[in-house]
């Protein structure tokens, strides 16, 4: 028997999904301008920093398909308030690292935490409330996974200046604790008889993922070519055996029947080729302005910040765009402008206008959100009723994976060409260098979205201006 509180939920709820997801949003975007700080506390490159954010990625990716049955084993509360002690712990243990590999050890732990947060306050949300109420509080709870990305990279700029980075992770002690309260107070705890679950499948995509993002980690360190490729020998490996397996399993973690249907396919691999070079620009950009132009982390900040900021103010961009164009123009478009502005970031350098930078950041921002929002969008828009949970789960996993992925390879570039003789060992060349290949990269995947049907994703438009 399900355990429901059928008294009417509190009308504070909200807050927390919106405390969950502005914890997530701020530590995945606030570390970043941080890190040329954190490298040289910890007697590393700053070249070298980028596992502290993939070793938290791809535990999200990792553990989110977990929350749904954990959910329905444990209860809504118990897990969601579990979920933030671990987060908290997490973050309190990355503020103590003294090296690198403990730094890791700690944003694993943190992961395994963040990983539930999200996910577990989306659920309890989509019980307690009627489906009339459902997208007016849902609304009113995402908006701080809009205001963390803007407010991370500047709050993260100024702690290290005048402070240390070590706040950015102990910043998260008492949002965490206000999460904890508002959790013990006002959540209602949703549980179940929990459902089968794929163990086998989650174990082999599970080892899938990692061994690919560690093929790509460790090839960005020197001497570690051939550990690289028996990794990706074994990624691959562990792959074509989930999907022996899902042939077999009717109840698997993602049933094969997923990818028949044509849209969900496109867009699943366009979201994940599209996003590898806009995954690496959080990692790439601070470092630019950092390593290579001697900006301080507050400048660099303020000029993340229209990334962010013009996402917001994109949005409202989408419908009219799709009603016009619809959705294989406008994201095979807009996949070849962003891969342009990926490019045309080689073009910036130590004396280039400041406003300059902003312009081009803010162009770039709204391009991703619009894309982003697309390719989601067009993504669920064909799947059946008894499709949606898992293609939803499946996508959220994609993306963390897209943004593992990216980092790692932008990482892999920029160390590459920065170790190459031939241009000298010029930092700013191999950042010029790593940037046209994303680009270029970006640009081609646009290929994969002028495939979709020019009538693709009228049933979301149609629904629209109804």
């Amino acid at each position: 028997m399900a355990s429901i509180n059928d008294s009417k939920p509190s009308r504070f709820l909200p807050i927390l999904l919106a405390i969950a997801i502005f914890m997530q949003q701020l530590d995945a975007t606030i570390l970043n301008t941080a890190l040329p700080s954190m490298a040289a506390d910890l007697g590393q490159s700053p070249l070298n920093m980028q596992s502290a954010i993939i070793a938290y990625a791809l535990t999200l990716a990792i553990m989110m398909p977990l929350s749904g049955f954990l959910s329905d084993k444990l209860g809504t509360r118990k897990l969601f308030m579990g979920s933030m002690v671990i987060f908290i712990i997490g973050s309190v243990l990355c503020a103590a690292s003294n090296n690198l590999a403990l730094l890791v050890l700690a944003r694993i732990i943190q992961g395994f935490g963040g990983a539930m947060l999200t996910p577990v306050a989306r659920l309890t949300m989509m019980q307690a409330y009627d489906r009339s109420k459902l997208i007016t509080v849902m609304n009113y709870a995402i908006m701080p996974a809009l205001i963390g990305p803007v407010l991370g990279p500047i709050i993260g700029g100024y702690l290290v200046v005048y402070t240390s980075w070590h706040w950015i992770f102990l910043l998260n002690v008492p949002i965490g604790l206000l999460g904890l309260l508002v959790t013990w107070y006002i959540m209602p705890n949703f549980n179940r008889p929990a459902n089968y679950f794929d163990g086998l499948g989650f174990f082999l995509f599970s080892a899938s993922a990692f061994c690919m993002t560690l093929t790509f980690e460790t090839m960005s360190h020197a001497n570690n070519i051939l550990f690289g490729c028996m990794m990706a020998i074994a990624g691959i490996g562990a792959l074509f055996a989930y999907l022996a397996h899902a042939r077999q399993n009717n109840c698997a973690l993602y049933p094969p029947h997923l990818i028949l249907v044509r849209t969900f396919r496109l867009g699943l691999a366009g979201n994940l080729v599209s996003r590898l070079g806009m995954s690496a620009l959080p990692l790439l950009l601070p470092l630019l302005f950092q390593v290579a132009f001697n900006y301080d982390a507050v400048n660099s900040g303020w000029l993340l910040m229209p990334l962010a900021l013009a996402a917001i103010f994109a949005k409202p961009f989408l419908k009219p765009l799709m009603n016009h164009f619809g959705y294989r123009n406008t994201l095979a478009w807009n996949t070849r402008i962003i891969g342009i502005l990926i490019m045309s970031l080689a073009l910036i350098s130590a004396s280039t206008p400041q406003w300059l930078i902003l312009l081009h950041l803010c162009i770039l921002g709204a391009c991703n959100s619009l894309q982003f929002t697309g390719m989601n969008t067009i993504t669920l828009a064909d799947l059946r009723p008894n499709q949606v949970s898992s293609g939803t789960s499946l996508m959220a996993v994609n993306q963390q994976l897209a943004l593992s992925f990216g980092i790692a390879i932008g990482a892999l570039l920029l160390q590459s060409f920065s170790r190459t003789s031939f241009i000298n060992h010029n930092i700013t060349t191999a950042f010029r260098i790593t940037f046209i290949i994303l680009g270029v990269f970006t640009l081609l995947s646009s290929w994969i979205f002028a495939r979709l049907h020019s009538t693709d994703g009228a049933n979301l438009l149609s629904k629209e201006k109804a």
